[in-house]
């Protein structure tokens, strides 16, 4: 009999999300958009970085200098100036973002074997592209100097460095997986958070309390069928992030999936909560969206390190199930993790799951406020 209480619940639950072309809509389409826009929005990629150049040696050394810059596919050279004033008009008007200076000492320098020096000119208005433009104009500098024929500056030690699980450094290589995280938890509580504030605000609920169904399995079969829709909607997201935008899966796709279920329903519980307590859609709505959005893009190391996070945000994280899932995405895509490294990112996607499900089970009562 319970089984066919739950089963009622669910069949007429899917019946209400066909019949509503905003669920509908809600359901299948909105996950995917939101990471069709935010995959290619999102970025940390640095392609064109705008340089001036005031090239006072004008020989041949220089002109190969500024030809390497060009050509590394980072630096795009918009003007050559004549006088060094003209530097900031460039930079203070925002139409360039860096500014090599050329020493007229540059070539001779050289030649004599001693230290030839450049001057670089930084906006720091972005600190981010800043710091990656620093970067980039160091690396192309030391391979410039180690390509001169009979010269090579080679400092005392010497690093070889080697990128691990994204060699490429592409951004969108653990921005793809963290969104897929964000996305997931805000859908999947809006999604739920509307069943039972949709019973009250139809006037259908007094019907329910008068049925034998228990709140646990109300809930339950009202659960059931966006479980259902939010895991097809993550292998879809899956798909998406593998395919369009060749984001490498290392891991075990059915342990990510096993993962994502526990993740989805301790989602979709909490979404219920919201539902019982707002009692009004538009308030259970609300309450969903403002409870994981903000928190998922902040507060789930998606978007920002959480070790970079003061001490008491830090401490905030660890109640977050976005920052678990995060891990877990992460950690399959680029590392191709096991459950065994991933065991206490299960544990507490599970504890949080049935944690959040049995106090929306207590929370709601069979009875007419």
């Amino acid at each position: 009999m319970k089984l066919l209480r739950i089963k009622a619940i669910a069949k007429k639950e899917l019946i209400q999300i066909w019949r509503d072309p905003l669920s509908m809509a809600m359901a299948f389409l909105m996950p995917g958009l939101l990471l069709l826009i935010f995959g290619y929005a999102i970025t940390f990629d640095i392609n064109t970085i705008r340089t001036i150049v005031y090239d006072r040696d004008q020989s041949s050394l220089s002109r190969e200098l500024v030809a390497g810059f060009r050509e590394s596919g980072y630096f795009s050279i918009v003007a050559y100036v004549e006088k060094y004033g003209d530097l900031d008009a460039y930079l203070a008007a925002g139409k360039a973002m860096t500014a090599i200076v050329i020493p007229d000492t540059f070539s001779r320098n050289i030649h004599a074997g001693r230290d030839a020096q450049i001057g670089v000119l930084i906006d720091g208005s972005d600190s981010n592209t800043a710091t990656i433009a620093g970067g980039y104009i160091t690396a192309l500098s030391q391979q410039y100097s180690e390509r001169l024929k009979g010269v090579r500056i080679t400092p005392l030690i010497e690093p070889r460095t080697r990128v691990w699980y994204n060699p490429e450094l592409k951004s969108r290589n653990f921005i793809i997986p963290g969104l897929i995280a964000v996305i997931m938890a805000v859908i999947a509580a809006l999604l739920t958070s509307l069943t039972i504030a949709r019973e009250w605000d139809r006037g259908t609920m007094e019907q329910l309390i008068a049925t034998p169904v228990k709140p646990s399995e109300l809930i339950l079969g009202k659960l059931l069928p966006y479980f259902f829709i939010g895991f097809i909607d993550t292998v879809v997201s899956l798909l998406m992030g593998t395919i369009l935008f060749d984001v490498p899966l290392k891991g075990s796709i059915s342990l990510l999936l096993s993962l994502s279920g526990i993740f989805l329903f301790g989602s979709l519980s909490f979404g219920i909560l919201t539902s019982i307590m707002g009692r009004t859609q538009a308030v259970a709505s609300e309450m969903a969206l403002l409870s994981t959005l903000l928190p998922a893009f902040l507060l789930s190391g998606f978007m920002f390190a959480i070790s970079n996070m003061p001490e008491p945000l830090q401490g905030i994280t660890y109640l977050m199930p976005a920052r678990y899932f995060v891990s877990v995405l992460k950690g399959v895509f680029l590392k191709g993790s096991s459950l065994h490294i991933l065991m206490i990112e299960a544990m507490l996607l599970s504890l949080y799951g049935l944690a959040v499900y049995t106090i929306a089970a207590k929370k709601f009562k069979k009875r007419i406020l």
